[in-house]
């Protein structure tokens, strides 16, 4: 956790220089370049969400009561214990 705190502090103030130090290009950039990279953008969210998916699971997800948990093993003897035969 620290690591990518550091690193993305890193990023962040590396993305402050290049805006402060940028200069004016006077080039043409047609209408779709926008849509280009906002389409670029949730891919790459996309992606990162897919790769990161049960990360993502377990902070949402519900754990189970303890008393379930304790519960459980003992359902599953009560279901194996039962005779399946058949009286023919």
């Amino acid at each position: 956790m620290k690591r990518f705190l550091s690193i993305s502090l890193a990023g962040f103030c590396c993305l402050c220089l290049l805006m402060a130090t940028e200069h004016r290009a006077y080039a043409y950039i047609d209408p779709g370049s926008g849509l280009l990279a906002i389409q670029s953008m949730f891919a790459a969210l996309g992606a990162a969400g897919y790769f990161l998916r049960r990360r993502i699971a377990a902070i949402f997800g519900r754990k189970k009561p303890v008393a379930d948990v304790v519960a459980a093993p003992m359902k599953q003897n009560v279901i194996q214990n039962k005779d399946t035969r058949s009286a023919a």
